[in-house]
């Protein structure tokens, strides 16, 4: 992609800010995921978009192919050299972590489709080799106990899917983790989400709220485009790897 003299100002400006910042907060929707082969929700090919036309949305990679791209591993860049302290993400994909976000650094939201959940001691384990879904289904919070479903390894409490679906509570950790760093961002960068879904969608208010400059990287509009100190309408990946490049250099 060529970059633009504006985009370059507003990389630099950017830049600048993300490493003077002391709490930089980073925020993910599905747009962050599209390069990597995974549809988002409201975009030209986007999974409401689609349906609401009467059409299926397709994955282009399937899920034992699915690899964290360009954006994921410039926001890793950014834990690394200390500048990124917390990541909350709506994303069930589950690239984040493979991509080497560090656990403790990163609210996943939504829950993660790799990932089983104690209801009574709020641990996480890994899907494969404890559950079968063949067997049991999706393990949903509202799919029935089926016979010879396994139990939490550590309690012996239900397991069920980490996935957070509609209607369901947000786990109480995630969304307490989240609020907290959100409070204390002095800069917030929110990429590929459209920023309406609530609670989530509360968190670069809250951001905003204590004073942090609110960045939003999209290439469709969102619900806090008014908000936002810098705004970027380009792709996320030639964002995020110049924005990695240009702070390096700053």
């Amino acid at each position: 992609m060529k970059m633009t003299e504006d985009c370059k100002e507003r990389l630099l400006k950017a830049a600048a800010a993300i490493k003077a910042s002391h709490h930089l907060v980073a925020f993910t929707g599905a747009g962050i995921s599209t390069e990597s082969g995974i549809p988002d929700y409201r975009g030209p090919q986007g999974v409401w978009t689609l349906k609401a036309q009467g059409k299926k949305p397709k994955q282009t990679v399937s899920w034992d192919h699915v690899k964290p791209n360009a954006g994921h591993y410039a926001l890793v860049e950014l834990q690394n050299l200390g500048l990124m302290k917390f990541l909350i993400s709506q994303n069930v994909d589950g690239l984040h972590l493979i991509s080497g976000i560090k656990p403790e650094l990163i609210a996943e939201f939504h829950g993660n489709h790799n990932l089983m959940r104690c209801l009574s001691c709020d641990r996480q384990f890994p899907k494969k080799g404890l559950w079968d879904e063949a067997a049991w289904g999706k393990g949903y919070r509202t799919s029935p106990v089926l016979p010879g479903q396994p139990a939490c390894p550590s309690c012996n409490g239900r397991i069920i899917s980490s996935v957070v679906n509609f209607g369901d509570p947000i786990p109480k950790k995630e969304l307490e983790r989240s609020l907290f760093h959100s409070g204390r961002a002095d800069v917030f960068i929110a990429i590929g989400s459209s920023l309406t879904v609530t609670p989530a969608a509360e968190m670069p208010l809250r951001a905003k709220k204590h004073g942090a400059l609110l960045i939003i990287i999209n290439q469709m509009e969102t619900g806090l485009d008014h908000q936002a100190d810098i705004r970027f309408y380009e792709g996320a990946g030639f964002v995020l790897t110049s924005l990695v490049s240009f702070i390096k250099q700053v």
